[in-house]
């Protein structure tokens, strides 16, 4: 097996410019120098900002991961000449123990439960802690961390041992790889969310919140997968794609628009109709003292405006428009996070220097890590069974 006959005398191993490798790096020294700083000025409201950028990246990068996995399960050919970069920003998976990792110091700081005089008389609480107590809570963390890392570093090093050999076996394994991730990455996602957001408010419990989770986790992903792949074929930096590749980009951010509008009303829904306080209380804290504004905000940023502006055929094919609303998304699912979190933090909304961190690490990670990447491995996997059929795409 070669590489495609039309990519056979091109090389894809290629670095970003030295100007977008430094405003990357600059951009991760001062988020993290922001986070530091807002530790060192309220270690509580610090520890809720790096839940909500924890959270965010777990969304990129496993999120990433399940994309990869859903390729090789479900066959995809269109995807593939983009697998590469998916791949990329699934290396974002070694860095969530060390984002996490702050936040074993602030668990007291977080969460009602962890507190032996609120455990002591609540008798919900204590039906729970079988579950929500600190070390389980801490053996979870390092095992669903180290599951993500070793399924990304599987499905990679297979990925990237093809260049080298050709061997079609390593696609089959990592079909098989995939059937198995599929359902730890159901498990794990939907522990992480009950971990680091339902426990954060634990008399509230929602049954569909790890459906919610996976809905906003796999729309960012894909956001995020779009901005690197609209950006690198501008710059030349990937083989020319057909507009049916684009097509099924925008289409795949459509879906999951409204999945997610979908399933966060279903949430509202249930919760609405059941009418039990435990998990009504959840809601109200969300409809007065300015989060209001945050929820219908949320709303139109979230749902209305991506539909109405993807909607149309040829949106869906635009190098601007997706770029334009993928980079939305991205703020749309980092705007939900908030939503979920910060409300347990403080009664009224709070946003300032402290917050700005977050986008700054996200970002500057991530340029860094594709980057580095990019440098180092091809960024189309030339010599994978389906590239050729997957350039001929079309609809």
């Amino acid at each position: 097996m070669i590489a495609s006959p039309a990519l056979q005398n091109t090389s894809f191993r290629k670095s970003m410019p030295e100007r977008v490798v430094s405003v990357g790096w600059m951009l991760l020294a001062l988020g993290v120098a922001l986070v530091i700083g807002a530790y060192a000025d309220d270690a509580r409201r610090a520890a809720f900002d790096n839940t909500i950028l924890f959270l965010f990246l777990a969304s990129l990068a496993a999120g990433s991961v399940f994309l990869v996995a859903l390729e090789y399960i479900s066959g995809a050919v269109w995807s593939v000449p983009m697998r590469r970069v998916t791949e990329f920003i699934s290396g974002l998976a070694p860095f969530l123990p060390l984002v996490g990792f702050p936040l074993l110091f602030q668990l007291h700081g977080l969460f009602s439960w962890s507190h032996q005089d609120v455990l002591s008389g609540d008798s919900l609480l204590q039906g729970k802690s079988p579950y929500l107590n600190v070390p389980f809570f801490i053996v979870r963390f390092g095992v669903v961390s180290a599951l993500w890392i070793l399924f990304f570093y599987l499905f990679t090093r297979n990925s990237m041992k093809q260049d080298e050999t050709a061997d079609q076996k390593l696609t089959t394994w990592n079909i098989r790889l995939a059937a198995i991730f599929l359902p730890v990455f159901a498990v794990t996602l939907t522990v992480t969310i009950i971990d680091w957001g339902m426990s954060l408010e634990p008399h509230w419990f929602s049954t569909i919140l790890g459906v919610y989770y996976f809905a906003g986790t796999v729309l960012a992903a894909v956001a995020a997968v779009t901005v690197a792949v609209v950006y690198l074929l501008e710059a030349g930096y990937l083989p020319k794609l057909r507009g049916d590749h684009l097509y099924s980009l925008g289409a795949l951010m459509f879906a999951f628009v409204n999945f997610c509008a979908y399933i966060a009303f279903s949430q509202f829904l249930l919760i609405w109709y059941s009418n039990m306080p435990e998990e009504t209380v959840w809601f109200m804290k969300r409809w007065q003292n300015g989060w209001e504004i945050v929820s219908v905000l949320l709303i139109v940023v979230h749902f209305a405006v991506p539909y109405f502006v993807l909607l149309p055929q040829e949106a869906k094919k635009n190098l601007k428009t997706l770029k334009f609303m993928a980079i939305w998304l991205l703020f749309a699912h980092l705007l939900d996070i908030y939503w979920l979190v910060m409300p347990t933090y403080a009664e009224t909304v709070s946003i300032g220097w402290m917050e700005l961190g977050i986008p700054l690490v996200v970002v500057g990670l991530s340029i860094v890590v594709l980057s580095w990447n990019m440098s180092r491995h091809s960024l189309v996997p030339l010599k994978d069974p389906k590239l050729e059929r997957a350039l001929q795409f079309r609809l």
